[in-house]
């Protein structure tokens, strides 16, 4: 069963542990964007309790990125999308935090685009959050599923 916890119960952690690692990162990559997305990042959303970094730097920095990433104690995250543009990578520091090492202007800013469009409309966030509490028996895989149809119904939005 799929736990999700109200936004009280997570975010101010995951605003710390925010914090603390881009501390880190601009440290290892002072030319990177570093910002915090994922649900942790949208006021009154509802969570699985984990962090999402976004970490975008540009095309030639990018494999030294990831070296600078794992140094932190960090992993290639296996069984998910990796392309020249992409890389998501986790903690393995049982934090429950996960970056997503993107290329500078590459189609992977939706994850800025779509934390945006919540952060602007508390309807989204609502639904969002419906979603997830409709989730709670789902697999794994059925919950994604459903969440990637969420997601693209806020890109198809004007």
């Amino acid at each position: 069963m799929l736990r999700f916890y109200a936004a009280i119960e997570y975010q101010a952690s995951c605003h710390q542990k925010f914090v603390y690692y881009q501390r880190q990162l601009l440290a290892l990559i002072p030319k990177a964007q570093i910002e915090h997305i994922g649900s942790s990042a949208i006021p009154y959303a509802v969570s699985k309790g984990d962090l999402d970094i976004y970490v975008a730097v540009d095309a030639v920095d990018f494999d030294s990125a990831i070296v600078s990433i794992s140094s932190l104690g960090f992993v290639e995250k296996l069984d998910t999308l990796r392309t020249h543009e992409l890389c998501m990578l986790e903690s393995l520091q049982q934090d429950d935090v996960a970056i997503q090492l993107v290329v500078k202007n590459s189609q992977w800013q939706s994850f800025l685009i779509f934390r945006d469009r919540l952060l602007k409309n508390q309807n989204l966030v609502m639904a969002y959050n419906q979603l997830k509490q409709d989730s709670q028996y789902l697999t794994m895989d059925e919950y994604r599923s459903k969440k990637a149809k969420f997601i693209e119904s806020v890109f198809n939005q004007p």
